[in-house]
């Protein structure tokens, strides 16, 4: 696709990056304006068919209701699989049994709707695939280049990009990624640091159904995450795991061939699914954390991960960015029905306003949640251990870190909560 000529008084919106929430961004817009709003994303990955695949997501009751007001759910629904229970252990490697300390279920109650899931887990691939097919159906344009830089021109924003040419904007999204240029360019401060962990990725398949159960299992060198997927595969029923382990373990617990591999996830998922069998992956990932000191500069806004990057020990990643959409989305949307910049410092106000706190207090959650459990220090195990039971142990309290899990509490953008822009 090639990018889309502005008729004329129309407005320009620019996206550099084409993840998940840059095309949800773009469907957003392009559905609530048509034509009076041109949308084109910039995506450099867009000749890659393979990056997508093996990875899976769990997507939050909020990032559920945006989709389906995107028209999006009922193309993805058959790919995802409601997660009805969730159940959390704390203990070491080789202690024979596991404790169950707290387990979420379809006991709790919050504003979600009746009998709603408090998340999906879906894999990658058919949700891309999906927004990408609904961004071409709406009009959105995608050229597959990168942002060399940009270079705000008062009422406009320039893009120059890697094929030598430059797009005019009323402003452009930087949703390039946890090192994003545009970002460094635009001298936007960032506070962040590295873990000395690594993120092992992998799709399991295993002989027994899971029923739509996730378990994580707090090990002393970091989570390990077993997240049910849609059945398939030689065995039958499938899961993704999410293994978190120290960097300097990782390269000697990897490095053996795929039965050794095996024995290795073996030893952490245990055998209550029966057999089991690598279907892809394992894949690692760096682990960080960090967040931008501002949100925006001038006609640039920050998305995803150019704005924060989190521990994956929630599973918020893709719910953060996706929420970012729908704010941006909400902010512009109010600006062009007043008459109003689209791009201007109002309008990346509110959108700032809008998401930092909320992404602030994810990110530093995570952080603190990791720190916790990601050691075998006796006095802290004690301490954690006795806190997931009094968590158990009390309703109200399950219930309100069941809506933050959900994205269903505090102050959301309309989109996330099922209403129209």
């Amino acid at each position: 696709m090639t990018a889309e000529t502005p008729r004329p008084g129309s407005r320009r919106l620019l996206i550099a990056g084409g993840g998940l929430p840059s095309l949800a961004l773009a469907l957003a817009l392009k559905q609530a304006h048509g034509p009076a709003l041109a949308v084109t994303v910039i995506d450099p990955g867009r000749a890659d068919p393979g990056r997508h695949r093996g990875r899976a997501y769990a997507l939050a009751a909020g990032g559920r209701r945006m989709l389906d007001r995107l028209g999006l759910w009922p193309r993805v629904a058959e790919a995802a699989e409601p997660i009805t229970e969730m159940v959390i252990s704390d203990s070491r490697l080789a202690d024979p049994v596991r404790p169950v300390f707290l387990t979420f279920g379809r006991e709790a109650e919050d504003d979600r709707d009746p009998g709603e899931p408090f998340a999906h887990m879906i894999e990658a691939e058919p949700l891309a695939e999906a927004l990408a097919e609904a961004c071409r159906g709406a009009g959105v344009s995608i050229v597959a280049a990168g942002v060399v830089r940009a270079v705000p021109e008062g009422a406009a924003i320039g893009a120059v990009l890697t094929t030598g040419e430059t797009l005019r904007g009323d402003l452009l999204v930087a949703a390039d990624g946890a090192r994003s240029r545009l970002r460094e360019a635009a001298r936007i401060g960032w506070v962040g640091w590295s873990y000395p962990q690594v993120g092992i990725v992998a799709t399991i398949g295993h002989a027994r159904p899971h029923g739509g159960r996730a378990v994580e299992h707090f090990l002393p060198a970091g989570p390990f995450a077993i997240l049910p997927l849609r059945d398939g595969g030689p065995l039958g029923h499938r899961s993704s795991i999410v293994w978190t382990e120290r960097s300097d373990d990782a390269e000697a617990l990897l490095s053996g061939g795929p039965d050794e591999v095996l024995a290795e996830i073996e030893r952490r998922f245990t055998l209550d699914l029966g057999t089991l069998a690598l279907e892809h992956g394992p894949s690692r990932h760096p682990l960080a954390f960090g967040i931008a000191r501002a949100f925006r500069a001038e006609r640039l806004a920050l998305l995803g991960d150019a704005a924060h990057v989190i521990h994956p020990i929630a599973g918020q990643g893709l719910n953060l960015g996706l929420a970012d959409a729908a704010a941006l989305a909400e902010a512009v949307t109010e600006a062009l029905r007043l008459g109003l910049d689209p791009g201007g410092p109002d309008v990346l106000r509110a959108y700032e306003r809008a998401r930092r706190f909320d992404s602030f207090a994810m990110a530093a959650a995570t952080d603190g949640l990791n720190r916790l459990f990601s050691n075998d220090a006796l006095p802290l195990r004690l301490a954690r251990d006795l806190g997931l039971g009094i968590v158990d142990r009390l309703p109200g309290l399950k219930r309100f870190f069941i809506g933050e899990a959900a994205a269903a509490r505090g102050s959301r953008p309309r989109l996330m909560r099922g209403e129209a822009l």
